[in-house]
């Protein structure tokens, strides 16, 4: 067995190098590029009402957004954590319902054939006709707005993962049956792998809809959050204190994608490695 020369070996470790600095560069560029994107929308935003000298009522500037929020922080963070508990607790309570029904649908064509259809009647039902009836039903409690958050996560979590549970390739199925796996060790050890990447896929689209479906409840009826901040800031014609509830949105939809990015890198790394070639 002959070992590698120092010529040959200084090849592999210049590849090496240059493959890290690569990695590091890119991690750079994923944290600079987004804040980049926000300061420029920023910029805009500043320059167009000292251009078109804008109402402060109509459009406040970034400072009168900060002044806004420094007015009550503590109140208006009250408001934020009722918001995002109303999501997080809908977009869960989808995943445990869609997930479930997602493995029923995908292993059954007469289960499909049955559901599916009413599965579209509810997707296309509008959500905001939906909203006053659920206030009725359940009052202004927090049972309404997380109702409202299943009702707009739970369709791109079952298609995603019905997708995802049918896209196992056929010879692994069948190397599963020559080794004597049952159904169940099937489904953990082949299916359920596979449909991951797509039920991430759905994931995050539900991730958005769950922040709009709780908004949407709360604008309809409720007594904290920030739908009803937003409500009640018009109301008042306070634009900024709207603003703030709308960065402050916005602010929840980035930070649970991401967390969700990060979740889905721990659960199945692989999956970036390929998206990347």
């Amino acid at each position: 067995m002959t070992t590698p020369t120092v010529a040959e070996s200084l090849p592999n470790r210049s590849n090496r190098a240059a493959a890290k600095k690569a990695h590091q560069m890119a991690r750079v560029r994923s944290i600079l590029l987004p804040l980049f994107g926000v300061l420029l929308i920023f910029a805009i935003w500043w320059l167009s009402i000292i251009g078109f000298e804008i109402e402060k009522f109509l459009l406040p500037s970034p400072a009168d957004v900060w002044s806004s929020f420094m007015l009550n922080p503590q109140f208006i963070m009250v408001q934020t954590w009722v918001t995002l508990v109303e999501t997080l607790q809908g977009l869960i309570l989808a995943i445990l319902i869609a997930v479930p029904l997602a493995t029923i649908i995908a292993s059954s064509k007469v289960v499909e054939q049955m559901i599916y259809p009413l599965l579209l009647a509810i997707n296309a039902a509008p959500k905001v006709a939906i909203a006053p009836l659920l206030v009725v039903w359940m009052g202004f409690g927090q049972a309404p707005k997380v109702v409202m958050v299943v009702l707009l996560c739970f369709f791109p979590i079952v298609l995603a993962t019905t997708v995802g549970l049918r896209s196992t390739p056929s010879e692994f199925i069948e190397l599963a049956k020559s080794l004597g796996s049952n159904s169940l060790e099937t489904f953990m050890k082949f299916r359920a792998p596979f449909a991951l990447e797509q039920i991430f896929v759905g994931l995050k689209t539900a991730i958005s809809l769950a922040v709009i479906g709780a908004v949407i409840a709360e604008f309809v009826g409720a007594n904290q959050g920030l739908g009803y901040l937003i409500v009640q800031s018009g109301a008042s014609a306070n634009t900024a204190l709207a603003f703030v509830a709308i960065v402050l949105l916005a602010i929840i939809s980035i930070v649970l994608f991401y967390g969700l990015v990060l979740i889905e890198k721990l659960l199945i790394p692989w999956a970036e490695s390929q998206r990347a070639k």
